[in-house]
């Protein structure tokens, strides 16, 4: 099986008060209790492993209807308080991906499942995408059939949706990992991404309520020379 991702407090820190909130986490009790496979394999992870910055370890253990559907928790400061939570993809067997935010005090906030069996979502790593100091979070719904871009940010203690974007992806089928990212070539954040046919790289800018996109070369190159401003 895959290995677990240990998402450390490096990128994305917060500033005074993190060590009140998670320095480290990562997947543990692999599970096949969800034969979805979009990482290839059938196995997932049945609870999410958080330590603080005193060194208390914080154990999320998910119902067995649920698992994270995921390959490493992503740490941000969703809420703006100065400490770190971690973002993940949580998975119901009945009602499809959500994107989940976890405190060491347990479930901040969550956008809705999909609805439907078996459809995931792809997270693009959380950033400041339109430069205003807070975190927005964005994934792909639903990469491998309706190809959404969704950003997201927390207001008021909810996930709320800002902008979405048709035609474009960031994960095939099977593969072990998500692809792209996020990049600021001087001019400010965007994130990088594939056309919806795999053949074109794609820069994504959120401004206000909108998402605008611009085609930077064709994907037989791959995304590591966008990422990289080249």
């Amino acid at each position: 099986m895959r290995a677990a991702g240990l998402a450390l407090a490096l990128a994305c820190a917060a500033g005074p008060g993190r060590a009140e909130g998670v320095v480290e986490a990562r997947f543990t009790e692999p599970t096949t209790r969800y034969a979805h496979g979009v990482f290839g394999e059938t196995e997932e992870w049945g609870a999410l492993e958080m330590l603080d910055g005193a060194g208390v370890r914080h154990v999320v253990r998910l119902p067995e209807t649920r698992v994270f559907e995921d390959f490493a928790p992503r740490l941000a400061d969703v809420d703006g308080d100065g400490a770190l939570e971690a973002v993940v993809v949580e998975t119901d067997a009945a009602q499809g991906a959500r994107l989940s935010v976890y405190g060491t005090d347990g479930l901040r906030a969550a956008t809705p499942f999909i609805g439907t069996p078996q459809r995931w979502l792809a997270p693009l790593p959380p950033a400041d995408l339109d430069g205003d100091g807070r975190v927005e979070l964005a994934y792909v719904d639903r990469p491998h059939l309706a190809k959404v871009l969704r950003v997201w940010r927390m207001e008021g203690g909810d996930l709320v949706q800002l902008a979405e974007l048709p035609g474009l992806t960031n994960h095939r089928f099977g593969a072990p990992r998500i692809e792209g990212g996020v990049r600021d070539c001087g001019e400010g954040p965007e994130m990088v991404l594939a056309d919806a046919d795999w053949q074109r790289v794609m820069a994504v800018r959120l401004q206000g309520d909108t998402l605008s996109a611009r085609d930077i070369g064709p994907y037989e190159r791959g995304f590591e020379a966008a990422l990289g401003c080249r």
